[in-house]
């Protein structure tokens, strides 16, 4: 799950109400009132943690209006009714899916896979275990795969070192965005985002029109459909975390509340990546900040 507005682009019309207001539109027709958008505004932080900002209802028109129009909904309201008697949760997850629909690229934020390399990866030659790394909003996967990517190369231009590998836990909210990271395949633009020619041929293989991840690369990537707001004590104990460019979408107390249970997730020394604009400073006390290569990790304090 990464930024909601990134890639959204407003459709929304806006028309003259008789009371001199103005109410963003579906369509020409299905106005979306003050009313029914404070009501999403609660079903989507209730849900998934996601709080939607004032005015923000053209990311609604652009990412709900053909789910609506295949379901024959002529309204906003008419969607919430659905939710409400959605027993089985399956209109719940096609819209969550549709509202944390993701934007990202390979290797965002150079820096950060810089210090995995140049420091966490040189520090762990001697431990008796694999490294663990949990890339938490894995989006469509490019994270996960360029952390696994880096370790092939890790160990490739250092041989013997990084003895025991290491393994890679992705997760997102989106079951929908998890089952398709999980195929390795690009297509289209994901094909060159952040991608160099080189590293292309060294871990892709041609797919038709599009590329697959390898083998080498896949396997040691493990996806999984989760819920950062929900608890993750099953997940196990990690070495590094990349949780970045979401706690920026979440309340102040629920952003304390999912770092503090980072914490309890990182062995003692462990690292956390967040987004290169996002600052942990003011919500929890338990991190140190490391600079290096220019980008910033905090790692946890023993």
């Amino acid at each position: 799950m990464t930024a909601m507005g990134k890639s959204a682009s407003s459709h929304g019309v806006a028309v003259p109400l008789s009371s001199g207001h103005v109410e963003t539109v579906l369509s020409e027709e299905t106005p979306i009132t003050p009313r029914e958008y404070r009501d999403f505004q609660e079903f989507l932080e209730k849900t998934c943690g996601i709080r939607l900002g004032e005015k923000q209802e053209y990311l609604i028109v652009s990412r709900l209006s053909g789910l609506m129009a295949e379901q024959g909904m002529a309204s906003l309201g008419h969607l919430l009714e659905a939710l409400r008697q959605d027993a089985h949760g399956t209109l719940k997850t096609i819209v969550i899916d549709a509202m944390t629909t993701n934007e990202t690229f390979w290797f965002r934020d150079m820096a950060h896979f810089r210090i995995l390399s140049d420091t966490i990866f040189s520090g762990a030659d001697r431990m008796h275990r694999p490294l663990r790394i949990w890339s938490a909003a894995c989006s469509t996967g490019q994270e996960p795969y360029s952390i696994s990517m880096m370790a092939e190369e890790y160990r490739r231009v250092r041989p013997g070192r990084l003895p025991h590998d290491v393994e890679i836990v992705a997760t997102d909210i989106s079951t929908r965005i998890v089952a398709e990271a999980s195929t390795g395949i690009y297509c289209g633009m994901t094909l060159s985002r952040g991608l160099t020619a080189q590293q292309r041929h060294r871990f892709f293989s041609p797919q038709g029109e599009c590329i697959r991840v390898n083998p080498e690369i896949r396997r040691r990537v493990e996806f999984r459909s989760m819920n950062l707001t929900q608890d993750f004590s099953g997940m196990g104990r990690f070495d590094v975390i990349f949780c970045r460019n979401v706690l920026i979408y979440f309340s102040n107390a629920l952003k304390k509340s999912i770092l503090d249970k980072i914490a309890e997730t990182l062995h003692p020394g462990g690292y956390l990546f967040v987004g290169s604009t996002e600052s942990i400073s003011g919500f929890t006390g338990r991190f140190e900040m490391v600079a290096g290569h220019g980008g910033i990790a905090y790692r946890l304090k023993d």
